[in-house]
């Protein structure tokens, strides 16, 4: 692997569905938004479907069989009939075997020993397998490549976030979603706040101008630990390195990228636009494992001088908060389900579905990972693309903007984001030995102890 230290040190890296809920932010933002602009009427946004129509057989391949990826395969199937799960891929041949155990435990899905790949080609295995759709869940790392031969393929994509972990990457699946749209394709992201039922209420209110104009948010994944892998006897470095993804930046693109791109994908959503630049800090103080940093806080600025105060951190015994807030000139919301006057004083809430004994509940009515994959089958389903791409490339990199500012100390600008030739990662990718010393970045210098003293 390259140099990380002399990597963060130069300056060249800153040198819907019409009306049936499966409408992507794109169309959110482009139609309902220049919409609401043209008339005085109320937006209303489609209402998601419970399950996707029936239709001719879809069937879909899995890549990266870890437990999101086994999950997501789990979610698609529970989106709609006539749905299958038919090709599964990997770099580990145990991962594939829990991914085919669980599928068959929990859906009697039983993909069959010819259509199991193993190894870093295995990716093009599923992809010519046969398969309508593409499950895109391996490490973020490899998902610029898995993203562009898919489309190439003319294959369906849904891909779990964040979708890089650098800008090069992340130009990489702008340029490649914008493929998609020509060929009638659909991608779908795991960003599945955009797919849930109170969000996209709540988000119906501020586009009707509830809070007023968008002056300021704050956005929180603040939790304990994430989890590790011990080595195991055998293991090359590069096995270990990405059995452990999640703690390598050049796999996960720290957990700033890896973890709370959900959180900055809402306020960019909301916001309808990125930031401009970004100013941060952070700090590594008491992970032991891998080469990030286990504290981030940015700030965002946008182009009307909105500002985002960005946080997260992974330490036991803190105070832990995931959420996300938008502030307004007429009120403010948590984005999620409450809609605030100025006072304080509640405005509107989101009214969740009763139970099955008619008693409240603060859960909706479809799981919006399963939602996911309703609204994407419903697009293919009805001819009617949706193309979330762009979007989730986009709030990935906002992600890695914060923390290249935090690595650096440095202000860094989007436009150096879109012209940044940073790539993290090795070259080829090969079972054997890597650099695995922990070269974590210092931003700024120290200070002269005898200038100091003068």
């Amino acid at each position: 692997m390259e140099d990380t230290k002399d990597k963060f040190s130069r300056r060249k890296f800153i040198g819907n569905a019409a009306a049936i809920g499966a409408l992507g932010a794109v169309g959110i933002n482009g139609i309902i938004s220049a919409c609401a602009s043209e008339t005085k009427s109320k937006v209303a946004l489609p209402v998601p479907l419970d399950e996707a129509p029936d239709g001719p057989l879809l069937k879909a391949g899995l890549i990266g069989c870890g437990g999101r990826g086994t999950g997501a395969a789990l979610n698609f199937l529970n989106a709609g009939p006539n749905l299958e799960i038919v090709a599964l891929g990997d770099l580990f041949q145990d991962q594939i075997d829990k991914a085919r155990e669980e599928l068959k435990d929990k859906k009697e899905v039983e993909v069959a020993d010819e259509k199991c790949f193993v190894g870093f080609d295995a990716f093009e295995k599923v992809i010519d397998s046969g398969v309508d759709i593409i499950i895109l869940a391996t490490p973020p790392v490899f998902r610029a490549e898995h993203f562009d031969a898919a489309i190439k393929a003319k294959k369906h994509v849904f891909m779990e976030k964040p979708v890089a972990v650098d800008p090069v990457s992340a130009r990489s699946i702008i340029a490649t979603a914008k493929k998609a749209d020509p060929l009638g394709l659909c991608v779908v992201a795991g960003t599945q706040r955009r797919h849930k039922r109170d969000y996209l209420k709540t988000y119906e209110q501020i586009l009707n101008g509830e809070i007023g104009d968008i002056v300021a948010g704050n956005c929180y994944w603040n939790q304990s630990k994430l989890w590790h892998v011990n080595r195991d006897e055998g293991w090359t470095d590069m096995e270990y390195m990405i059995r452990n993804w999640v703690n390598w930046t050049w796999l996960s693109g720290d957990h700033i990228v890896e973890q709370h791109v959900h959180n900055i994908d809402v306020i960019n959503w909301f916001a309808g636009k990125h930031p401009v630049k970004a100013v941060a800090f952070g700090s590594r103080l008491r992970r032991i494992t891998g080469d990030q940093y286990d504290n981030f806080s940015v700030d965002f600025i946008y182009d009307n001088d909105m500002h985002l105060h960005s946080m997260c951190r992974q330490i036991d015994d803190c105070a832990n908060s995931v959420s996300e807030y938008i502030r307004g000139t007429k009120g403010y919301t948590n984005c999620e389900n409450t809609i605030y006057n100025p006072d304080g004083s509640v405005k509107w809430t989101y009214e969740y579905p009763p139970d099955e004994n008619g008693e409240p509940t603060t859960w909706v009515k479809v799981n919006p990972y399963d939602q996911e994959h309703i609204d994407l089958i419903t697009a293919i389903r009805t001819n009617s693309p949706i193309n979330e791409g762009e979007n989730v490339a986009t709030s990935t990199l906002t992600a890695i903007m914060g923390r290249i500012s935090a690595y650096t100390g440095k202000e860094v600008t989007w436009d150096e984001m879109m012209n940044s030739d940073l790539k993290l990662g090795p070259d080829t990718y090969v079972m054997g030995p890597m650099d695995m010393t922990p070269n974590i970045p210092l931003p700024g210098t120290a200070a002269d102890e005898e200038q100091d003293r003068g």
